[in-house]
């Protein structure tokens, strides 16, 4: 916990294995199978197996072509000359925003990951924070957020700065009850105040109810994380909360990296087209959808959510819009990464 000088201490975000057996230091070739060892089986390996095995490679499939259907219903009339002018309506203006407002959700995610780091006990300098957080997200968002592959990532990064596989599993925990809990807070804050426009497909009672029970269960994990003293015990791991003060650092950082990347979107469509708080009531949810998808980086799911969710605003600069959300968050920064990823190889095994 933080204490009273409102310095963190070592207590972590553990996740705790029931051999106290520390785990090697350094990442193995198969780093993914003992990262796997560490974190929470969140992907229910001993739960209704089959049905589990059934629903991870037909529900993909079935959502995949649901948002086919409904992409091709809302733009099959669109003309590629139509996009091609809504993303010259830009302006450099508008395109400097998106690149900016991309930059910004990673550096707010850095932030998130320096805390995470600190909480497991972990003393790493800001810089090679943002720079592990940047890897492990830039190539997680497209490849598929899941925890095996930016704990893997992190795990061969952090291990040079002495970061053993416990402290990656935690701080990835960490990170994901980050996004998690920041989403929430900002999806029911933005359904309670733009719900029920017109602008979106959401009836004003459902928004209203939807953004109590978000925001309701936002506070719970902070009562929670704030009277819960005994870790959280299940499927042969123990997870400790952090206090109450961490979890809002994690709200507040959440939900200001999730308004960020809402912005990308939102910046790139017609000035006046729908109302920011609106467009994030609808926003948020389909993020959450192309999460569970297991498509990667939700592609066409999320896009078919939200393009069903939005009501009024015209299929061309919408369309233009998502190809501008991919580019600016998605592909640019993999590409990056990548060829960071490709220069610290080779700078290893230079001086090996």
């Amino acid at each position: 916990m933080s204490d009273r000088g409102g310095r963190l201490k070592g207590h972590v975000i553990a996740v705790q294995s029931h051999d106290p057996t520390e785990l090697p230091l350094h990442g193995p070739e198969d780093v993914e199978e003992e990262l796997a060892a560490v974190l929470p089986e969140t992907q229910g390996n001993r739960f209704f197996p089959l049905i589990r095995r059934w629903a991870l490679h037909v529900v993909p499939f079935l959502l995949l072509a649901a948002a086919v259907f409904v992409l091709w219903r809302e733009f099959h009339e669109v003309r590629p000359a139509d996009i091609a002018a809504s993303m010259r309506a830009w302006g450099y203006g508008d395109t400097l925003a998106a690149l900016g407002l991309s930059a910004a959700s990673f550096t707010l995610m850095g932030l998130v990951e320096w805390l995470g780091l600190r909480w497991a006990g972990a003393r790493l300098p800001i810089p090679p924070a943002l720079a592990g957080s940047f890897l492990a997200n830039a190539i997680g968002h497209t490849l598929g957020a899941n925890l095996i592959v930016s704990g893997a990532i992190r795990a061969r990064f952090y291990s040079r700065y002495g970061v053993n596989l416990r402290q990656v599993a935690a701080t990835t925990v960490f990170h994901g009850a980050s996004f998690a809990v920041g989403l929430s807070a900002l999806a029911g804050a933005s359904l309670l105040i733009g719900g029920g426009s017109p602008s979106v497909r959401i009836a004003g009672p459902v928004a209203s109810g939807m953004g109590v029970l978000l925001l309701g269960g936002v506070a719970f994990y902070v009562a929670l994380c704030g009277t819960l003293k005994q870790p959280l015990r299940g499927f042969g791991h123990s997870l400790k909360l952090p206090s109450w003060r961490v979890a809002l650092a994690q709200i507040g950082l959440g939900a200001c990296d999730n308004a960020v990347a809402a912005g990308i979107i939102w910046s790139l469509l017609p000035e006046g087209s729908v109302e920011y708080f609106t467009f994030v009531g609808a926003y948020a949810p389909s993020v959450v959808v192309g999460l569970i998808s297991h498509v990667p980086g939700g592609v066409g799911v999320f896009e078919g959510s939200l393009s069903t969710l939005l009501a009024g605003v015209p299929a061309a600069p919408l369309a233009a819009a998502f190809l501008g959300y991919r580019l600016a968050f998605f592909l640019i920064p993999l590409l990056i990464a990548g060829l960071a990823l490709m220069a610290d190889a080779m700078r290893q095994r230079g001086r090996s």
